[in-house]
């Protein structure tokens, strides 16, 4: 593993535990040259099938850009970083348990928009702004009039 501050290609781990969820290994390390100290989360890399952009691209599904579009749909949110995590985790478990050699990035935006709004409202409205890329306030309104009425509902 290099390290991260001095890019020297050699560290010794000092410390391996089994993540939170148990899903990876966090492991402790420490630079034989520098002699700083860094963590690296282990997990098994499994199959993901390739995702189909809207023009028709294929590119690897990446889970960073997955939480990255979520963190931002839920910045100042109390939404923490576990429970984007935690999304992209079972976003990740249904896609592997579908064994599809290919997914619409459309059928990926729509599960985050589902997880979104079952978790912040707001974030759901950013994301779906973003997502569904609204032409005027009236389509923005028309989804926001969809949620109160919803919400409406649950009282």
């Amino acid at each position: 593993m290099r390290c991260p501050f001095c890019s020297f290609e050699d560290t010794k781990v000092i410390d391996s535990r089994l993540g939170k969820e148990g899903n990876n290994i966090r492991r402790r390390r420490e630079c034989i040259e520098c002699s700083r100290r860094f963590t690296t989360y282990e997990r098994v890399e499994e199959a993901l099938p390739l995702v189909v952009k809207k023009d028709g691209r294929r590119e690897a599904f990446d889970r960073a850009k997955i939480i990255a579009g979520m963190q931002r749909a839920c910045e100042k949110r109390p939404v923490s970083i576990e429970t984007i995590e935690k999304m992209v985790d079972r976003l990740e478990r249904t896609l592997q348990d579908a064994g599809e050699k290919e997914i619409e990035s459309r059928r990926i935006g729509a599960a985050v928009m589902e997880a979104l709004h079952d978790i912040d409202e707001v974030a759901y409205v950013r994301f779906a702004s973003v997502y569904r890329q609204f032409k005027d306030i009236n389509e923005f309104m028309d989804e926001l009039k969809g949620i109160l009425a919803r919400g409406e509902g649950k009282r």
